[in-house]
């Protein structure tokens, strides 16, 4: 019974590393990208607001 507690112990460490690691994977590829997008709109929207709000002064 002392070989199957430690192998099973074995692997749930192992498949939580591995879901962890899962995780992080996805984050890092498709997570970030979407938000560094949307960030880079948001400051592309705020200039175009600062230009046309400056443009109508004259």
């Amino acid at each position: 019974m002392n070989k199957f507690g430690k192998g099973f112990a074995t692997g749930v460490i192992t498949m939580l590393g591995i879901a962890a690691g899962a995780l992080f994977s996805f984050k890092k590829t498709v997570v970030e990208p979407i938000e560094k997008q949307e960030e880079k709109a948001d400051e592309n929207r705020k200039k175009v607001m600062r230009k046309a709000g400056s443009s109508h002064l004259g």
